[in-house]
């Protein structure tokens, strides 16, 4: 492959890379824990966007289980997000596996 059509393709790459990120920013994953007491929504760019917590199982004795709850819910959020940044990238990146950091 000559430089000047690499660099046309590398170039390529990062202006559809720059696009998947901005889409990404627009897609949203939810996870819930405890049974669904807990819901965390994040976005493609792991950014916390909202949590829902049913008032229902607030019980002031037990506040470090629901801190628990809290915790598993935002990181199988942000698992989810990471997971779907990552099927993004691959289906650009899929064809440039000879292009070290992209593969």
């Amino acid at each position: 492959m000559n430089m000047n059509k690499m660099l046309k393709q590398m170039q390529k790459v990062q202006k559809q890379m720059e696009q998947m990120q901005e889409e990404l920013a627009l897609k949203e994953v939810t996870h819930s824990s405890g049974g669904g007491v807990v819901t965390a929504t994040v976005n493609g760019k792991q950014e916390l966007l909202n949590i829902k917590i049913d008032p229902e199982v607030v019980d002031p004795d037990d506040i470090e289980m629901l801190e628990d709850m809290i915790i598993a819910a935002i990181n199988g959020a942000m698992e989810k997000a990471s997971e779907m940044a990552k099927e993004e990238m691959g289906k650009l990146t899929g064809g440039l596996g000879g292009i070290p950091g992209l593969a």
